[in-house]
This record gives structure tokens, sequence and C-alpha cells, in this order.
């Protein structure tokens, strides 16, 4: 690469580079996992700064040595060769790795499952280092329809789903599996999650180990009564059943699937279902305690209330240990932690912000351990023997993330994380040590194995080993620079993050304000303008300020990690405070003199394409052109567990649903349109997007379309997202250059 002069400004960014993932600097180890009775690290890495992962293993007691690779016999995972039910897990986890794609160990042996195309693959004894490694597969040469494998906590079985149907096999070469249940039929599959559990719960398991490995709870999930959505392969040259999907897709107020949680021998035998009441509609989080008895989290259909249940497994019959009632919904978490004394941590969003708790086994309150006006992200770990429990929260800023401790007997909070940014952790069962993945603006990741502090003589934080700090070679080749993370007012004066591209020194060639573009989110439970890495590879941001547009990004109201007052703004009426936050923030950024106020676009994706919509449709004094990736147009055409807990029911709030609607303001839109979909998106439906299409014909709207007949919600193929971002950027140019 020839070097430019001093004075020349950075090339503009090839399409296929704004593309390409990894992005730049994101090339860290993944799936950080402790294991073989916390003796063992495991991670996925691909050296090479791509996504073809490898496995890696570090053993706690040589770290000096440092991590190893694991040898794994087998073809990888390659996305074109998986079957669909794969394929849809991977959507569901947001999942773009290949290679080894997973790897999750025993709970409580020296034994590791890796599933590969060519089988199941258990590996034993990596606590006695690589040599030592031996590697079983099982179901060799059977696995192209199995889902969900998980070892038993013993490491003796695997238990896996296959046809709908649940089946234990013994973990080692040549064991023939058992079916377990016997009643699946179209509509009806036991032991996997339902759409709204995987997508919008955050649970992709549909069965669980006991502590003894000699019994599975379970999910039956039946969705018969729910009508199916079909989606057809447009762009496929095949026709007819290979070319075509059905889906049993939960719309919003409709019917959902009826989910009842079983238990059943591990060998077989007569399933005890559990007694849920009729008004727990979503089985949340299901667990395990230590007396043998199963807890599951569960919620009403309005999201205002989660039960924590107790159940005699021999008789199905339930106890109520604890009811988290919220206004005006309770958001999920994972933060319940039973300790040996039969006591647990549990987390509240009751003030307004989520903080951490200590609960008897009966539920009743024993003393809260964190509070203020933050919040804390997720319970991390637990060290039962020095009484200290560990944290990710916002309390030192809501674009931060740190890692607290707090004893359980309660106190004062201690932060162990050091360096301004994001730290996501990962902590060892024991509560000992922790994986320290932190990356800041301008500053790419790095993850390194520390010290937890309580145990060894060791500081909180301390250093053990360096595990990822490789420099990837394109950030530099590319000059990127990072944005500005700034605050601003909305106009009840309430304090907004946001990150500003200036092009140029910050400002435009020709000394005039340029032209701005937002790129917008804007929905719950997600954060764009944070201290992280992440900011400085918003790709189409850093292309369009190096082509002299000047890039703004902005936690609207509704957004996350602000306390629950602050993202339940939009509750009920959806696209309205969003879309004046973004305005208030365009006028401040007209204001400084950092855009011209007659050359203003908007784009976003997903919740982002839906805010796209309606900055073009409620302010077209504001914005001139949008560009609406994967919109929801209108939420009646949403799913039931996120569309309700925002707007609750089309028959409850049927002017909310009229009003949050894109197409209410499909008449004001007076701007420039292109619209941008994948045809066989499963999760935000092209019907959506056809939906707006037939309301803006009839109210004689111009808009653009960009049809991708291969791609889901979010664009894999490598070509597909290098020729939206050739369409995307040369519309938003066009339409806002001023040329």
């Amino acid at each position: 690469m020839t070097a430019r002069q001093d004075d020349a400004p950075p090339a503009p960014i090839r399409f296929e580079e704004i593309a390409r993932l990894p992005l730049p600097g994101a090339t860290e180890p993944v799936g950080f996992s402790f294991g073989a009775d916390e003796r063992v690290l495991v991670y996925r890495y691909d050296p090479d700064g791509g996504l073809e992962r490898r496995l890696f293993a570090l053993r706690l007691d040589d770290v000096r040595s440092g991590p190893v690779e694991v040898p794994v016999g087998g073809a990888p995972v390659r996305e074109e060769s998986l079957p669909l039910e794969e394929k849809l897990r991977r959507e569901r986890a947001r999942e773009i790795g290949v290679g080894i794609t997973s790897a999750s160990w025993a709970e409580r042996a020296d034994a590791l499952l890796a599933p590969l195309p060519d089988g199941l693959h258990v590996l034993r004894h990596l606590a006695d280092g690589a040599s030592a490694v031996t590697d079983d597969v099982v179901l060799s040469e059977q696995t192209g329809d199995v889902v969900g494998p998980s070892l038993s906590p013993d490491g003796t079985q695997i238990a896996f789903v296959r046809g709908g149907e649940l089946h234990v096999v013994a973990a080692k070469a040549g064991a023939v599996p058992v079916r377990l249940t016997h009643t699946a039929e179209d509509g009806l599959r036991n032991g996997v999650a339902e759409y709204v559990a995987a997508e919008e719960m955050h649970r992709s398991a549909g069965f669980w180990w006991s502590p003894d490995s000699a019994a599975l709870a379970f999910c039956e999930v039946d969705e018969r009564h729910v009508p199916v959505y079909r989606i057809v392969h447009q762009g496929s040259d095949k026709v007819g059943p290979e070319a075509q999907e059905d889906h049993r897709y939960p719309f919003a107020g409709k019917d959902n699937a009826k989910v009842r949680l079983g238990v059943m021998p591990a060998g077989g035998g007569e399933t005890v279902w559990m007694q849920l009441r009729d008004d727990h509609e979503y089985l949340a989080r299901v667990h395990w305690l230590r007396s043998g008895r199963l807890a599951a989290q569960v919620e009403t259909r309005d999201q205002s209330r989660l039960d924590l249940v107790s159940f005699d497994v021999t008789s199905g019959e339930g106890t109520l240990i604890h009811s988290e009632c919220g206004e005006p919904y309770v958001n999920l978490h994972n933060d319940f932690r039973e300790l040996g004394s039969g006591e647990f941590l549990w987390s509240s969003e009751r003030t307004g912000f989520r903080h951490l708790e200590l609960r008897s086994s009966g539920g009743e309150l024993i003393r809260v351990l964190t509070s203020g006006e933050w919040q804390v992200d997720a319970l991390e770990g637990l060290d039962e023997v020095a009484g200290v429990v560990y944290f990710t929260a916002t309390k030192d800023g809501a674009t931060e993330r740190h890692l607290y401790a707090v004893a359980l007997a309660g106190g004062d909070i201690r932060r162990i994380t050091e360096g301004a940014g994001t730290h996501v952790v990962t902590v060892s069962g024991d509560g000992r040590l922790f994986v320290d993945r932190h990356g800041a603006l301008g500053i790419p990741p790095t993850v390194r194995l520390r010290d937890c502090g309580a145990h060894d003589g060791r500081g909180a934080g301390d250093l053990i080993v360096a595990l990822h700090e490789r420099r990837d070679p394109r950030i530099d080749a590319l000059e990127l620079t990072p944005p500005q993370l700034l605050r601003l007012a909305a106009d009840d004066g309430t304090e907004l993050s946001a990150l500003l591209y200036l092009p140029g020194e910050g400002g435009s060639a020709t000394g005039e304000p340029p032209p701005l573009v937002v790129f917008v989110y804007g929905g719950p439970h997600a954060q764009l303008a944070v201290n992280d890495w992440g900011p400085t590879v918003y790709m189409r941001a850093q292309a369009l300020r190096r082509l002299g547009f000047a890039v703004l990004v902005v936690d609207n109201r509704g957004s996350a990690r602000r306390g629950l007052r602050f993202e339940a703004a939009l509750h009920l009426r959806m696209g309205e405070v969003e879309v004046a936050d973004q305005v208030a923030a365009v006028r401040w950024a007209v204001a400084q003199g950092f855009a011209d106020a007659t050359r203003v676009g908007v784009y976003g994706w997903s919740y982002g394409g839906y805010m796209a919509l309606r900055c073009l449709g409620r302010a077209p004094e504001t914005f001139r052109v949008a560009v609406a990736g994967a919109p929801v147009t209108d939420w009646d055409g949403y799913d039931t567990h996120y569309t309700e807990r925002y707007l609750s029911t089309p028959e409850s709030n049927p002017d909310g649903y009229r009003s949050s609607s894109t197409f209410a303001c499909v008449e004001d839109m007076r701007g420039e349109l292109l619209l941008v979909h994948g045809l066989i998106d499963e999760n935000v439906h092209f019907r959506h997007t056809a939906r707006l299409i037939d309301r803006l014909v009839v109210a004689k709207k111009p808009y653009q379309l960009l049809c991708f007949p291969s791609e889901r919600h979010l664009p894999r193929r490598a070509e597909d997202r290098a020729y939206m971002e050739e369409q995307v950027i040369g519309f938003l140019v066009a339409k806002l250059s001023g040329d």
C-alpha cells in the first residue's frame, strides 16, 4: 500500500471493506467458559483475524505457558451447509462465526462438548494439557438434524432434540440414542424454545439437566393453534416445498404457543407436568435448585408480573416464592443465583433502576445490596467463600460498563475494572478470576485474565495473563478515528448521549456546514452512543464522514441503560418521543454549525428502520431523506412478547397502535425514501415493507426499493452486504450532496 501525502485527505472506504466481517479490531476471542472445577479456561478464536474460529484452552495452574490450541477433528461448521433449524438458531443468537461455533462444559466434569457436522465431539482431560486430550465423536455422521446438544453435569450423557423429540445418548463413540418423548407432530415439539422465548426472552434452551444427571426438565411447545405464516424463497431456483418455510408466528394480540414444563428420568419414563397457572403465559427461565426442586420464572401476558415458583418434581405442585410486580412492565433478567444456604440473589427495577438484593429461600427480602440512580447490568459472579457478589453496572456513567463487587453482608461497592470504556466480563464459577474484554472509543478491544482480588494475596483487577492484545492492521490502514462522545438535551431537558462524526478536521472542505446523516436505532434494550470500540467501526458512518458528511448518533428516550422511566417513555405510544428527541438533536447540531439544516437524512435498521420512517413522516421539515432497513411498519405485524410489553394488545390500545404505525404518517412524508429488506426475513417479515408500499402508492409518494431475496433479518452474504452499502451510501450522497 502506498503511503499518502500528509496533507492529502484519506481515500474513500471501499464498499467491500465497509461490509467485511469481522469489523476492524473486532477480532478478539469469544465464548469464554471456565470448566473442569475452574482449572481450565476455554474460548474460540481465529488467530488470522477472521471468523474461522478454533478452540483454545488455558490451564489455570500453568498460565505462564499460555493458551494452546485444542485440536478438534472433523469438518468445521459452514453456514451454507447448515440445516434450517440451526440457521434459525444462529439468527436468534446473532451468531456469525464459523469453524467451531460452540463449546460447552459439563457442569461437574472435565468434559467439553463441541458439535460439528461430522458428530458431537466430547473432549476430556483438558485440565491435564493438550497432549492428554481425548476426543470421542458421538452420533458420527448423524448430526444433521440434532438441535441443542447438552452434556449432563457428570459428563456421561448428552441430551438433544431431533425431529421435535427429546433424546439422550451416552457420551461415547458408537452409543445409540434413546428417545424420551413420543408426541411430536406438526406444530408440537419437545425440548425446544418457542420463537418469542428465543428472540425476545433470550431463553434459547428448551431442556435442563438436573444437578445429579438423573432427570431432565423440558418444554412441550404446542403451536398447533397458531396459524402458519409461509415464507417463499423467491430467489431460489427451486419451487414447491423445497423453496418455502412455514413458521407459526404469534402476531401481537393473537395466540401464543402453549408451553408446558415437564420432568422425566434421563433413562426414559413417565413425565410429571409442573402445575403452571393459567395466567402464566410465558415461561421465561428455569432453574434446578440444590434441594432437587425445580424453579421457574413465569410472566403474565401483560408482563406486569414476574413470578418465581418452586415445584415438587414428583407431584408437579408449585409454591410461589416471590412475585415481582412492575409499572408499566417488568423486564426479564438473568440475576437469579441460589446460595448454599438456600437464600438467593435477585434483581429488581422497583425503584426505577435495576438493583441487586438478597432474599431468603421463601422469598422474603433480607437486604438490598445496591442502590442509586444507576443500574446493574448483570449479576456476573458469586464467591460464597469470601461472601462477595460481582456485577457489571452503569455506576460510573451510562456510556461505560465496569465490574464491581459488594459483600453479601452489604456495605460499600468496590469498582474492580480500570480504564475508561466498556468492560465485558466472564467471572469464574468460584468467583476468583475474570476475563476482561476492554474497549473504548479509539481503543480496540484487548482481552486479559484478571484476579477478582478476594484470595491469593492479589489485588482486585490484577493482571494474570493477556489473551489478546494484537492490533488489527486494518485499523491503521483505514485511518479510522473515533467520533466525539457528547451530551445534549431533549426538549424537556432530559440529557441524551450522542456521538458525532465530523468530516475532515471538524468541518466540510468548503467551510460551510456539511450535510448531516442521523444513524438511529432508538428502541428499547439497545444503546449506540457508548464509550466502546464499536462506534469507531460503525463503518457506514466512517465512510460517510470520509465523503464530507457529518453523522450524528443519539440514544433517545426509550433506549437502554438509563433506567426504567427513561426506557418506558414510549409506553403505549411508540415513535413519538423518540422522534422528538432526534429532532432536538438535529437542531442542536445545526445551532452548533455542525450541519446544514436543509440537507439532513436518517438511516436505521429494524427498530431503526421504523424510526427512519417515523422521522420522515413526523418531522418532514427536519428530515429530507430516509433509508429504512427491515422496518416494522405497523406493530400489529410484530410478535406478542416484544410488542405487547410496550403497546399492550391491539384490542386494549387501538389508538396507540394506530398512532404508532408508520401508516399514520404516510400522507405527511415529503422526502426521498429508500426501503431495504430481505425477502426471507422471519423476524420482521417483508410483509411490513409490502404493506407500506401499498399505502405509498395510494398516497402517490415516491420511494425506491432494495430487496435481497436470499437474506433474513441481518444480511449475511458478503456480496449482499457490499452491494447494500454501495446502494445506500450512493442514495444518501445523491440526495443530500446538493450537487
